[in-house]
């Protein structure tokens, strides 16, 4: 995969980070990426989907209702939005190849309460992966690398085709502690002081 750590020691920009690749590496990476999801999932159960972990820095700015703002994301909470944040670059990614002016949101993300097993996981991981190879596959063979588009933050500069897909992979692996640490703090809650006691 990608190493992101000099983006997020400021040391690269993402610009650096994507030239040279094209899209048969960023099928790859996404294969990566998602096995990687997948991998962290084998030792989770059922149970670990809608744990609710301890997240003191919890916040969310786009939560639905204030209520929801400082929640702690479950397991499956992250999986769906990670999901659905690289298939929103995949799909603009995959206009702005095709010389399409990106002018809106292209984003749906499945509804994070209606997710409660592993195996809904696993499907959601699969599906994503189909989703981002069949945008990929909608890249014509010579892509416009010059059509920009600009996310709505201050601070973000122009991306194009290339960079707005790796953006995807990015905030994916800005999400990989946290799932370890779910599944960590889910996996600790499961050894309660009767499993202690018979392990002694």
């Amino acid at each position: 995969m990608i190493d992101f750590t000099p983006l997020y020691k400021r040391e690269k920009s993402l610009d650096e980070l994507a030239r040279g690749l094209c899209p048969k590496d960023l099928h790859s990476l996404t294969d990566e990426m998602i096995d990687t999801m997948l991998e962290l999932l084998s030792q989770a159960i059922d149970a670990d989907v809608i744990f609710i972990p301890f997240d003191p820095d919890a916040f969310d700015e786009h939560a639905e209702s204030p209520e929801d703002a400082n929640l702690a994301w479950t397991l499956g909470h992250v999986i769906v939005h990670t999901t659905a944040t690289a298939e929103e670059a995949a799909a603009m990614a995959a206009s702005l190849a095709r010389g399409v002016p990106v002018n809106c949101r292209m984003r749906y993300e499945t509804p994070w309460k209606a997710v409660a097993t592993v195996q809904q996981l696993r499907q959601r991981l699969e599906e994503s992966r189909r989703m981002r190879h069949a945008f990929l596959d909608a890249w014509p063979d010579h892509p416009d690398l010059n059509l920009t588009y600009k996310p709505d933050h201050p601070k973000a500069r122009p991306r194009n085709a290339l960079t707005r897909f790796v953006a995807g992979l990015l905030h994916d692996d800005s999400h990989l502690p946290q799932i370890r640490s779910i599944i960590e703090q889910a996996s600790a809650a499961r050894v309660t002081p009767e499993v202690l006691n018979r392990m002694a």
